[in-house]
């Protein structure tokens, strides 16, 4: 029988994160990615238009990706990047990784065996401890965080690490797409997604004295009668690689426009402002604490609309924390990375909160946390 220790605090004691490669200016984008020059003249033509909307639109100023654009080779992939992020991490908390006692590894989603939560122990020269997988597009970070700070509250473990990567220039890159088939919504990704890792370490305290605590984590669902809004073909089973690349099933796509307003858009407000509403009607906290609201968002557009709705539960468009503009948005990991730049280039006092939410739209999962500086 599991028995559940009582008083269980979770301290974030150590944070990283790693950027493949040196910035990449936004006017550079299309040449570390590739030009899709066999894609329909249609389609080219419209990618010339939406590159100089997309760049006034987000603000991105710098890229990152794990990719050579001489040789057309990838310099790292989510395992590297993940290791480099932790071994940072593991050294900021003061550790080494055979401190380690549980892994939890978040990614957008992901194709390899074994898992990579094994090959991030590997690599990390861990001999054994406990690990997990999560594949949950942007909400996988955060999961990831639920899970290492659930199992050391209840007494399972006792130091955690989480980690998250995105590689998305894997699936961006020219050669990657069967480009006769290409579309419009499985281009216009390659202007705002960019690569990274980013990792924290957890672990247990009988008394939450001087440091940043979990206080909170929330996840929720609510795609259950949505389409989905982003992601690829692909059946539940393993494709003959050839018939994929020709029916272009690979492709990785996300609706946008109206289809994605009207799917985001409800009345009463948006499934985000929903969704931080109930977060917080769960877990109630002092808004007024709000020290910082990191919005995951991969547009600076989208961020303010969802700021002026947040407008009316009380939190400060002051409090908006985003480091976007200056590597662009690299999905799951943004949720840790931010808490590392906080942890690291911000101010923090007693009583402060970092408050977290996101919605995904592959299924409008939507996640959240709440941490609080003692």
């Amino acid at each position: 029988m599991q028995i559940f220790k009582d008083e269980i605090f979770v301290e974030l004691v150590g944070s990283g994160s790693f950027l493949p490669g040196k910035p990449i200016p936004a006017d550079e984008v299309d040449y570390y990615l590739g030009e899709l020059t066999m894609a329909p003249e249609k389609i080219q033509k419209w990618l010339k238009r939406i590159r100089l909307l997309m760049k006034e639109l987000l603000e991105v100023e710098y890229y990152h990706f794990a990719l050579d654009p001489t040789t057309r080779r990838f310099t790292e992939d989510n395992v590297t990047m993940s290791v480099k992020a932790a071994m940072e991490a593991i050294a900021n908390a003061d550790l080494k990784p055979g401190d380690i006692d549980l892994i939890v590894y978040g990614s957008a989603h992901q194709d390899q065996m074994p898992t990579a939560s094994v090959r991030i122990q590997d690599a990390l020269g861990i001999e054994q401890c406990a690990e997990l997988s999560v594949h949950a597009n942007c909400t996988s970070a955060y999961k990831a965080l639920m899970l290492g700070a659930d199992l050391i509250r209840n007494g399972r473990y006792n130091t955690a690490l989480v980690i998250s990567s995105g590689i998305s220039s894997s699936e961006l890159v020219a050669e990657y797409y069967n480009q006769p088939l290409v579309k419009k919504e499985e281009l216009f990704l390659r202007y705002f997604l960019s690569d990274g890792a980013a990792a924290v370490v957890l672990k247990s305290a009988s008394v939450p004295t001087n440091g940043l605590f979990i206080e909170s984590n929330y996840i929720e669902s609510i795609g259950g009668m949505k389409p989905s809004a982003m992601g690829n073909k692909r059946p539940a089973y393993y494709m003959n690689p050839r018939e994929e690349y020709e029916l272009g099933y690979h492709h990785l796509a996300q609706m946008f426009q109206e289809e994605l307003r009207e799917n985001f858009h409800e009345p009463g407000g948006s499934v985000f402002l929903k969704g931080l509403s109930r977060m917080l009607a769960k877990y109630p906290i002092d808004i007024d604490r709000i020290k910082y609201f990191q919005v995951n968002f991969p547009s600076r557009h989208i961020a303010d609309l969802i700021m002026d709705e947040c407008a009316g539960l009380g939190i400060r468009r002051s409090s908006l924390y985003s480091k976007m503009a200056t590597m662009g948005y690299i999905g799951p990991p943004m949720a840790l990375l931010c808490l590392d730049k906080i942890r690291k280039e911000e101010q923090l006092s007693k009583g402060d909160l970092i408050l977290s939410f996101v919605t995904e739209v592959s299924k409008f999962m939507q996640a959240g946390y709440v941490i609080g500086k003692w």
